[in-house]
């Protein structure tokens, strides 16, 4: 049975510097209604050296959503086997955090990977009511389930999601791409990293790599740690990364597989670091305009879990026949600055070597 790696980063700059990232700036939440901007994708991109780049759009099965695919293809020659690929959710925002660096970085490090964003045809960054219907799993019960950050927002149609990947956008890739389909990873953050451990633990085939940042585990009471008691078996050769900012509260409960240490603030930095996070763990005062009753569902919702749930759930995931499972902490990051914080560590466990574990150094 593989152990999870627990590894802790210092200051957030240090973890931009072993991710490979540019600084991006810290926010408590993602800015929902922040626009897309420019993206590696313009022509005027020193990506365009290492990948070339397109777009469709698609219709949901059911009309209520449309979609945004945005790929980028390696201009080298496909290996044998076909390209690594890594699926991301929230694509308009991942295709936003994108840099042309990490894009050249992989082309000269290894097999760069194949990209495929999916996002929602929106200059948006984020679709709140797209996402929250097609990131969140269903719940049993009498009625249909709605999201607990906004109750007046249709939730549970993870199943039906996963389903339009496999039979709708993966086909649409290898249409334009060869795929090595024993290297499929799939990367989400907040509702997104629910997303994937919702496909990790109920239909594991669907990837090989799950990549999980700031996963929300607090929906629905910790709705996802009931589904863990019932996980599907998992193939061998099957890896599991989740990231962790101290907004989740795991920076004063941190250990390894073997040795528990307390992370206590070593410096003043650290110790500023922890204030922030501690800051961003708390959910923002109700303001005008805002329900003052939905601010407190949120509250209620986010203390339903323990603030190690992350560390101990991949620890309980590392004793799974066939699975590799590593959890990161980003101390200082807060949940907002997660998602580009996360991937330069999912585009090098996505053009990894097969069989590697999701491990970073």
């Amino acid at each position: 049975m593989a152990l999870p790696v627990s590894i802790k980063t210092g200051l957030v700059a240090a973890a931009l510097a072993v991710a490979g990232l540019a600084a991006a700036p810290s926010m408590a939440q993602p800015n929902l209604a922040q626009a897309v901007g420019p993206t590696v994708a313009e022509p005027s991109s020193p990506a365009s050296a290492a990948y070339r780049f397109e777009q469709w759009e698609l219709d949901a099965a059911d009309g209520a959503r449309r979609y945004r695919v945005q790929l980028a293809v390696p201009r080298r020659a496909a290996p044998a086997g076909g390209f690594p690929v890594l699926y991301m959710l929230d694509g308009n925002a991942a295709f936003a955090a994108l840099t042309a660096d990490q894009l050249l970085a992989l082309e000269r490090e290894g097999t760069p990977p194949v990209v495929v964003a999916i996002g929602y045809a929106t200059n948006l960054r984020f679709d709140t009511t797209a996402r929250a219907y097609d990131y969140t799993p269903p719940v049993p019960g009498p009625g249909p389930t709605m999201d607990s950050g906004a109750h007046d927002r249709p939730a549970g149609g993870a199943d039906i999601f996963l389903a339009f990947i496999e039979q709708q956008i993966k086909p649409a890739v290898r249409e334009r791409v060869a795929i090595d389909p024993t290297r499929q990873s799939l990367w989400g953050h907040s509702y997104g990293g629910l997303f994937v451990l919702h496909a990790l633990l109920r239909q594991p085939a669907s990837f090989q790599r799950y990549i999980a940042a700031d996963p929300s585990f607090w929906w629905q009471n910790g709705f996802i740690l009931q589904e863990e008691r019932q996980a599907a078996a998992i193939a061998p050769g099957s890896c599991l990364l989740v990231m962790s900012g101290a907004s989740a509260g795991n920076a004063s409960n941190s250990n390894n597989a073997n040795n528990a240490n307390n992370a206590k603030p070593a410096n003043a930095a650290n110790a500023a670091n922890a204030a922030s996070a501690a800051a961003d763990q708390a959910p923002p005062p109700a303001r005008a305009g805002i329900d003052s009753a939905a601010v407190q569902r949120m509250r209620e919702a986010r203390r339903s879990v323990p603030p190690e749930t992350a560390r101990l759930f991949v620890a309980r995931q590392a004793q799974r026949d066939g699975l590799r499972a590593t959890w990161r902490e980003f101390e200082g990051a807060s949940h907002g600055a997660m998602l580009g914080l996360s991937v330069g560590p999912a585009l090098q466990v996505a053009s990894s070597a097969p069989g590697a574990s999701c491990t970073l150094p």
